[in-house]
C-alpha cells in the first residue's frame, strides 16, 4: 500500500514542494497529483499521476488527446477528477496559442508549421485549414474549412475558393492533421491537393503548399516536389 501524500516529509509533498522550489522542481506525475489533489484508500495523488502518465505512453502531448471517458479506466479517477484534468491539458495547450508569434509573411514551410503545429498537434481529430495571402506571401487570413474524425475530414474545394476570393487572396496555403502519427500523405491526400491546385489556376490563386502536421513534425508537399 502506497504512503499517503500526507504522510511524506513536507518538502516531499508536490503543493508545498512547488510553493518552496518552483513548478520546474516537480514531475509531470506530481503536478497531475496537484490536479487530482487527493489519492483513494489504496493509492497517492501521484501514484495516480503516474498511472495516467502510462495510460498516455508516458506523453503529455499524448494525454491532452484522452477524452474525459478515457482518463476515467483509471481506478480513482471519476467524472470529476478527469474534467479537471482534461481542463488543465486544454488550457495549457490554449497557452500555446496565445504565446504563438504571428507570422506575417510566409517564406518557407517551417513558418507554416509554426502556425499551425499548436492548434492541430495535440487533436484527436482531423481539421483543415487554409491560410490567405498576397502576392508579397503576407497572410491576410486563416481559417479552418472543416472538422473529422480519427482517419479524415471532408473537404470541399469550392469552399475554399469561394473564401479565397473573398480575401481576395493570390496564393493559399493549406494544412491539416494526422492524429495518428503518420506523416505520409495518403492518396486522398494527394488527390485533394490536385483539385484545390486546378479550382486555384482557374482562378488565379496559387496553391503554394498543403502541409500535413503529426505532432511537434510535418510533411510539406511543395519541399518534396509534389505541387
Amino acid at each position: 500500500m502506497s504512503l499517503k501524500i500526507t504522510d511524506w516529509a513536507v518538502e516531499d509533498r508536490p503543493r508545498e514542494k512547488l510553493i518552496a522550489k518552483g513548478m520546474s522542481s516537480l514531475s509531470d506525475a506530481e503536478l497531475l497529483a496537484i490536479l487530482i489533489s487527493s489519492g483513494t484508500r489504496n493509492k497517492s495523488a501521484v501514484d495516480l499521476g503516474r498511472e495516467l502518465l502510462g495510460l498516455a505512453g508516458n506523453n503529455l502531448n499524448s494525454l491532452g488527446k484522452l477524452s474525459v471517458a478515457e482518463l476515467r479506466k483509471i481506478r480513482g479517477i471519476g467524472p470529476a477528477r478527469a474534467v479537471i484534468i482534461s481542463a488543465a491539458l486544454e488550457l495549457g495547450r490554449r497557452r500555446k496559442l496565445a504565446e504563438l508569434p504571428e507570422v506575417s509573411q510566409i517564406k518557407c514551410s517551417r513558418d507554416v508549421a509554426d502556425i499551425f503545429q499548436p492548434v492541430l498537434s495535440d487533436l484527436a481529430h482531423e481539421e483543415f485549414w487554409v491560410l490567405f495571402l498576397n502576392r508579397s506571401n503576407r497572410v491576410t487570413g486563416k481559417m479552418k474549412i472543416s472538422q473529422g474524425g480519427v482517419s479524415g475530414t471532408v473537404t470541399d474545394v469550392r469552399i475554399i475558393m469561394k473564401q479565397a476570393v473573398e480575401f481576395l487572396a493570390s496564393g493559399i496555403i493549406v494544412c491539416h492533421n494526422h492524429p495518428s502519427g503518420n506523416l505520409n500523405p495518403s492518396e486522398s491526400d494527394s488527390k485533394i491537393t490536385h483539385k484545390i491546385r486546378e479550382a486555384g489556376n482557374l482562378l488565379d490563386i496559387q496553391l503554394l503548399d498543403h502541409i500535413i502536421i503529426s505532432g511537434m513534425d510535418y510533411f510539406s508537399f511543395a519541399d518534396n516536389g509534389m505541387i
